[in-house]
Order: C-alpha cells, then structure tokens, then sequence
C-alpha cells in the first residue's frame, strides 16, 4: 500500500511540473518582421518571412525558445523600379551580404527567462546570421490574447559587421565617399505564437 502511494505522490508531481510547462508554436502567417538599411545616400526597407519556432513558457516565464527568419524571402518595398528592386535584392542574397544560398535561415535563441507578465520587457538571446552567433537584446511590448501572446519589438538593432558582413561599411573603408551603407540596421518584429 505505502508502495502505491509513493507511486501515485510521484505521478502527481510529474504532473504538476507539466502543467506548469507549456509550449507556444510560432504563427508565421500572423507573424511579421520588417527591415531597414540606411546610407548616407538615403535607406531601403523591406520585409523577410519569419518559418517557425517556438517558446517554452513555465511559471509566467519563458526559459527558452527560438525562430528561424528564411532569409531567402527577403523582399524590398521601397523601389517601385522592378529592374533596381531584383538587383537590390540580389546583392543583399549575395556573399556581400548575407549569402543566403549557403546560409538560408537566421536563428535567434533566447538565452534567459523572459517575465510575460511584464507589459515591456528586455529579451537576451543570440542572434545566428552566416553561421555566426552574437549576443543580441532588445526590448518587447507583451500581450496576451487568449490562448496566445503577441510580442512587439519596434527597434532591433543589429550591427551587420559582428557578422562578417563589412561590404559598404566606413568602419572597414575609408575611400568610399558618399557610398558609406551604415552597420547598423534595423528590424521591426510582430512575433505572434500560440498553444
């Protein structure tokens, strides 16, 4: 009998940790993330398809997660030229920039809990861009909606040359003149996921 009970002590526990673990899958097809890329000359801007992910929630907290970007879904949105436009694209596709035929996807990973209770919060993670990692944060507008949370990141910045991507940069060159592309750029992020 005390055999029985510890058993069934232990399926409870094993129950309640479940409980408390709950996994939230990336809505792509409601999902956004919108980029922007500044010279000195003037910016492009465009969009790129986030596939998947997902998001570990225990406790109010997100303990870990990921989303892969297809960055061979990049799209530009500011030149109505449809000759500049494939040619735009083609150089950012390219091995200038981000060789999306050898590296086709970019992966962020969260690296430390995330409160979702929190309206605004800080996310840590590391963002994987042609193979290489670097840590990155920024910060998020949480809402929860029913079964699913909405977070919104209106100002990442990444700067491009942590990933060896260094064409056009005045970091790098000095003789570029008014042909300088900024390392920075940034991304605007809609990430929306749901049980």
């Amino acid at each position: 009998m005390k055999m029985k009970i510890t058993t069934l002590i232990i399926v409870l526990q094993f129950a309640i940790v479940a409980s408390w673990a709950q996994t939230y899958t990336v809505d792509a097809s409601k999902s956004t993330l919108n980029w922007r890329a500044e010279k000195i000359t003037g910016f492009h801007e465009g969009t790129i398809n986030l596939k998947s992910g997902s998001l570990k929630i225990e406790k109010d907290k997100i303990t870990s997660g990921s989303f892969t970007i297809g960055m061979t879904t990049m799209v530009n949105t500011d030149l109505t030229d449809a000759e500049y436009n494939k040619k735009l694209i083609g150089h950012l596709s390219s091995p200038d920039f981000f060789d999306v035929a050898k590296f086709p996807e970019a992966v962020f990973t969260i690296t430390k809990p995330v409160d979702v209770t929190k309206s605004v919060t800080e996310v840590h993670g590391n963002l994987t861009i042609k193979g290489i990692s670097k840590p990155l944060s920024f910060k998020t507008v949480i809402k929860k909606d029913g079964n699913s949370y909405v977070f919104n990141a209106n100002s990442i910045v990444v700067d491009r040359t942590l990933y060896n991507i260094k064409y056009g940069s005045g970091s790098f060159f000095s003789d570029l003149g008014d042909k300088v592309i900024y390392d920075e750029f940034t991304i605007k992020l809609k990430l929306v996921v749901v049980q």
